[in-house]
């Protein structure tokens, strides 16, 4: 009857309750045996239930995700343009890390690109000149007491050039190219080879300004630069907006119209390991977006159109989601198939 009933459907709400029921029922039993058990060990009876003080019990918040010690995300990226604001694009060739949390108790969201950074164990990830000059105007040397103003970057052969105006006096237009290297502690160095000031050539940046670098650019008006001696220290972990990475540079190239970094081990001749071109993968830990949490995380974000690289806007990611479609894999991982940011954004001004 009522019992065969629930016995069948023991994993659902309803036979649990039922259980709780009949063990309910042996409680009068069980506390005869402890009281019996107390007495015979001569232990002190038991305090009475009115004069026990009860003991509160703590309860998770629904944002504290409890997780095991240890546990993080795993991301890798293959073939994705992450944009960082509409113009500033980072070029991720591939990219093997971990997805962190910055606030403890609280996972990653994509709600908010303050609430994670992406710890790169090996990339390899291009600028374009243009992306550059906008991140060093927008980001870098954006003060409006700032040194240097009006940056342009370009490529000159193997050599990064580099056009503006030096906020000296009435402002003095200079042109500096110079060769770019990866330092021993993971940042990228401009070394000048050649500067102009005025269209005029200088032997030096000593006999430019008669001063050194370091009293040149004010650091402390600056975002991710430093000086060494001559050259200048580029650190684009403190450079750029969120979402923040972090890792460590082993070395720097220019490449056509990009300036190309690589983080940890070179991996020459890299293979994707799955079978989508181009896709963003997460794995383990928990993750959440919008109104939705995933534990022990299994996703991909996967490019719809994989004949170019996937251009993704993590500010943008609820009209990736909403442009696209899903899929639930049989582990019950979920594959998530998103256009292009540049095939679903809207014209900034009407027509």
């Amino acid at each position: 009857g009522a019992d065969e009933r629930f016995r069948t459907d023991r994993r659902s709400g309803f036979g649990v309750v039922w259980q709780q029921l009949r063990l309910l029922s042996h409680l009068p039993l069980f506390a005869a045996v402890v009281v019996l058990v107390s007495c015979r060990s001569g232990s002190t009876p038991p305090t009475p239930a009115a004069q026990q003080s009860v003991q509160p019990v703590a309860v998770a918040q629904p944002a504290e995700i409890q997780e095991p010690v240890g546990t993080v995300t795993q991301v890798e990226m293959v073939n994705v343009n992450l944009r960082l604001d509409p113009a500033l694009i980072l070029r991720i060739r591939y990219l093997k890390g971990q997805f962190l949390p910055t606030r403890k108790g609280r996972p990653p969201t994509f709600d908010d690109k303050l609430s994670y950074i992406v710890a790169i164990d090996s990339a390899e990830v291009g600028v374009s000149m243009a992306s550059m000059t906008h991140a060093m105007n927008t980001y870098v040397f954006n003060e409006p007491d700032a040194p240097l103003k009006d940056l342009t970057l370009s490529a000159e052969a193997s050599e990064l050039k580099q056009t503006g105006t030096l906020k000296k006096g009435p402002g003095i237009p200079f042109e500096m190219v110079g060769t770019v290297s990866a330092t021993p502690d993971g940042k990228i160095r401009i070394h000048a080879t050649k500067v102009k000031a005025g269209h005029l050539p200088v032997g030096g940046l000593m006999k430019l300004f008669g001063l050194d670098m370091a009293k040149l650019i004010n650091t402390r008006n600056t975002k991710g630069i430093t000086v060494d001696d001559n050259d200048l220290i580029l650190d684009p972990t403190l450079m750029l907006p969120p979402p923040r990475m972090r890792g460590r540079i082993t070395s720097v190239r220019i490449q056509g119209d990009e300036i190309v970094q690589t983080f940890g081990k070179e991996k020459r001749g890299w293979t994707p390991q799955m079978p989508h071109s181009n896709y963003m993968a997460y794995r383990g830990g928990v993750l959440r977006f919008g109104k939705l949490t995933m534990t022990d995380t299994d996703m991909r974000l996967i490019d719809a159109d994989p004949t170019d690289p996937f251009d993704f806007f993590p500010d943008h990611y609820n009209e990736h989601l909403v442009a696209g479609y899903s899929k639930t894999t049989a582990s019950g991982g979920l594959l998530v198939y998103m256009p292009d940011y540049n095939k679903i954004a809207k014209p900034l001004t009407p027509h």
